[in-house]
């Protein structure tokens, strides 16, 4: 189910000016504030685009671009057709639409991201030259970046303070729909937009706002009030997978938090979902902490493995094919499914920079290839907690056992046979030690590429070092 390039029509006799909604996180109809006031600009008659923007499109593995795909089929469906997707750079290519249907306001949700601020910057002036009016409103999130600060004025550096004071501020309901169904103008287009990616027997999940809130729906009804017990179990279903609807803006925060009760599963869920904000908020300060460390040690002082053995563990990782079972489990869901369970991720992480001695911008690039939730910040500050150098107040002496990880949360060893076929021969837990079992190796699984123990006491040996010399200096 690819979006195909739109049909050439002939140009749609205008009643009004309509206004141009732009679409980028938020490809939904409902709880949309800026779907509404490009209604009530437009008088009801609204061009809705997509831009495929070259930079964040090149950048993506294929089941990045697939879902995305299917993300925006979705959509245009639910806009009877009506969705102008065209390839391009934003700032040359909405000003372009915004002339042709002469519109006098471009609405939108406002980006908080990094890159998304330098883009939008650019189309704003773009469209101010041409005296057409920049309409941000609302973002992806509950609380926008920037609106929950210390009484000081001040950015939150820790995350309990942050949530306290994000759950002491509030956030608005969902906003209403739209009181009558808009008038879409599609414009013709001959764009050459890209087919889906063929990925083979990689199945994603259904895509769009109908199926996020149904995805929500039953995961209230299934999940949510064991969350809180549940959620660290990879082998289980304990998790709403709702990431990747979130990242989209397939479903918005509101929509979830207005359902939540004082419950210790929805307790626990809504501060999963302030974690997301609190990080949004962390890069809206501190932009260049989505490839900075927070502790510059990390970057400037830190002893990290590099070279050609260097590259070949980090090939290894990212294949999965270390040896540890639970760390490859997560490696291969990740090529498989565009996801990870968030308790191997950790685990994942930590073995990278802890056991290889590798630096946590190589992994945070490889998972926002593959992620089909990839969110930026929370990537970068998820790679920087596991790191040891990013807000959370626990030090680079953290250390996951990937053992003992996988021994704890998948106990049955459900979660690395699912991933691992060379290990399904193995019942039980013995999954996640193959070395002790006689046969554990006759599948062609590898044996392990490092000894932990050796490995860990060298990465404290490496921090240590890091810390002196900063201390010197």
């Amino acid at each position: 189910m690819g979006i195909q390039p739109h049909l050439r029509m002939a140009r749609p006799t205008l009643t009004y000016m309509p206004a141009l909604l732009w679409f980028r996180r938020d490809l939904r109809l409902h709880d949309n504030p800026a779907l509404l006031e490009a209604a009530t600009a437009g008088s009801g008659e609204v061009c809705g685009l997509f831009v495929l923007d070259p930079k964040v499109w090149d950048s993506a593995a294929g089941v990045r671009q697939a879902y995305l795909l299917d993300s925006l089929a979705e959509l245009n469906a639910s806009m009877n057709g009506k969705l102008l997707i065209r390839a391009g750079r934003p700032e040359v290519v909405v000003p372009q639409v915004a002339a042709q249907i002469r519109a006098t306001s471009v609405h939108l949700a406002a980006d908080f991201g990094p890159y998304g601020v330098t883009r939008d910057g650019r189309v704003a002036a773009a469209l101010a030259t041409a005296g057409i009016t920049w309409a941000p409103i609302g973002s992806p999130y509950a609380v926008a970046p920037g609106r929950v600060t210390k009484k000081d004025g001040t950015a939150y550096r820790v995350y309990t303070p942050f949530y306290r004071a994000w759950l002491a501020h509030g956030w608005r309901p969902p906003a209403n729909a739209p009181t009558s169904t808009p008038n879409w103008i599609l414009l013709d287009s001959d764009d050459a937009l890209p087919q889906r990616p063929d990925l083979g027997a990689i199945t994603l999940p259904a895509a769009g706002e109908k199926a996020a809130l149904e995805r929500w729906e039953s995961f209230q009804r299934n999940g949510l009030s064991e969350y809180d017990e549940l959620r660290n179990r990879p082998d289980l279903a304990g998790t709403s997978t709702l990431g990747h609807h979130l990242k989209w803006g397939e479903i918005h925060p509101r929509t979830i938090l207005a359902d939540l009760d004082d419950s210790p599963g929805a307790d626990t869920f809504r501060k999963e979902i302030a974690w997301r904000e609190f990080y949004a908020d962390v890069m809206t300060q501190q932009p260049t902490s989505r490839r900075i460390s927070l502790d510059r040690r990390f970057d400037e002082v830190m002893d990290w493995a590099s070279g050609p053995a260097a590259d070949e563990a980090f090939t290894r990782w990212a294949r999965g094919n270390t040896g540890f079972p639970f760390v490859d489990a997560g490696m291969r869901q990740l090529r498989a499914e565009g996801w990870m369970h968030n308790r191997v991720r950790m685990v994942v992480a930590s073995f990278l920079v802890k056991d290889l001695h590798l630096p946590w911008q190589r992994g945070a690039h490889e998972f926002m290839r593959w992620l089909r939730d990839g969110d930026i910040a929370s990537n970068s500050h998820g790679w920087q907690w596991a790191a040891g150098c990013g807000t959370d107040a626990s030090p680079y002496h953290r250390i996951f056992n990937p053992v003992g990880q996988g021994e704890r949360f998948d106990p049955n060893g459900d979660y690395v046979r699912r991933y691992i076929p060379q290990l399904r021969h193995l019942t039980g837990p013995s999954a996640h030690t193959p070395w002790l079992v006689p046969d554990g190796y006759d599948h062609g699984y590898p044996e392990r590429m490092v000894d932990h123990s050796a490995e860990r006491l060298d990465a404290l040996a490496r921090f240590a070092e890091a810390k002196a010399v900063s201390t010197r200096d």
